[in-house]
């Protein structure tokens, strides 16, 4: 068992399984009372007439030490009754939802009608699973992330990211309704009063994106660079998991760590990127952001733990 170390507070910017997997590793050597995240909602979708949020979701049951390791996603052991039945009517089974999964999502879509905001919610599945730290949704307000496709026009996230499998090519995105969003309860004060502020190693157009387009987020950020941190999610050119270098590409940045520190220049003094891009840091810190090089594949909670004290310091 790692011991922890004295730190003062942490906030990070999270999106899915790559944010998840540092939480899990920073709550490891920082005491998880003293650590914040603030989660991508721009995923969230409304689907048999149930609030979903992945990313929330995502977070929640890896550090509760219950995600379905060999997808990253889920929870482990799962059944899929109600997705058999519902496909035996013809419904929509695209999206897959384990039978114990269902119960977060009717308990918010429950509360949700009853006039609690997201926030709200979010913190009592928390409680529920026994996680001491805090989960914020970036925002309570519907933010939608959408993506244009070639002859189509836009489409939803998850039709881009699960139903397509993120094969199609994207030419732009759009994150509708974020322009009228506040940020969530709590998100400017983590932000304000953290000694350290993370970017976790996730999606830095679709995931972390929709955080720093919350109206107020990117201010905050840039007003302290000097002591935020992004882990960089490209290791020498290609994405670990999901579409971030195809995306970077197709939208005309840089897949490589130099575009990921084009992209947070503005919000973080400190990029870390792998010892495979260590070739490259005097090429980031010509954007005028500061090298790191470490280990950042997360292999083993161990290494998830190791990146976690690089960022620390």
């Amino acid at each position: 068992m790692t011991a922890p170390v004295t730190a003062s507070k942490v906030t990070v910017l999270a999106g899915g399984v790559g944010a998840a997997r540092y939480l899990s590793g920073l709550t490891a050597v920082v005491p998880p009372g003293d650590v914040t995240a603030i989660v991508n909602t721009g995923d969230d979708l409304v689907l048999h007439g149930l609030h979903i949020s992945p990313d929330l979701d995502t977070v929640t049951y890896t550090l509760a030490g219950a995600i379905n390791p060999e997808t990253g996603w889920g929870l482990a052991g799962e059944t899929w009754s109600a997705m058999e039945a519902l496909e035996r009517y013809g419904g929509e089974t695209w999206f897959r939802l384990g039978d114990r999964d269902l119960a977060t999502h009717m308990y918010r879509t429950h509360r949700l009608g009853e006039g609690a905001d997201l926030a709200t919610v979010t913190a009592e599945i928390a409680r529920g699973w026994g996680l001491e730290l805090r989960i914020l949704p970036m925002t309570c307000d519907p933010v939608a992330t959408r993506l244009t496709v070639a002859g189509e026009g836009e489409i939803a996230f998850q039709d881009y990211f699960v139903r397509r499998r993120h094969a199609v090519p994207v030419s732009g995105v759009r994150f509708a309704g974020v322009d009228l969003a506040v940020p969530g309860p709590g998100v400017l004060d983590a932000i304000d009063d953290a000694g350290t502020v993370v970017i976790a190693p996730s999606n830095p157009i679709v995931s972390i994106g929709p955080v720093l387009a919350v109206p107020g987020v990117r201010d905050r950020l840039a007003a302290r660079r000097r002591s935020v941190v992004a882990v960089s999610p490209i290791v020498a050119g290609a994405a670990l998991k999901g579409p971030a270098d195809r995306l970077m590409t197709e939208l005309g940045q840089d897949a490589s760590v130099v575009g990921v520190a084009r992209l947070y220049r503005d919000v973080a003094g400190t990029l870390v990127v792998d010892d495979a891009d260590g070739h490259l840091a005097p090429a980031v810190e010509a954007e005028g952001v500061r090298c790191v090089v470490a280990p950042t594949v997360m292999s083993s909670p161990e290494a998830a733990a190791a990146l976690a004290r690089v960022t620390l310091r």
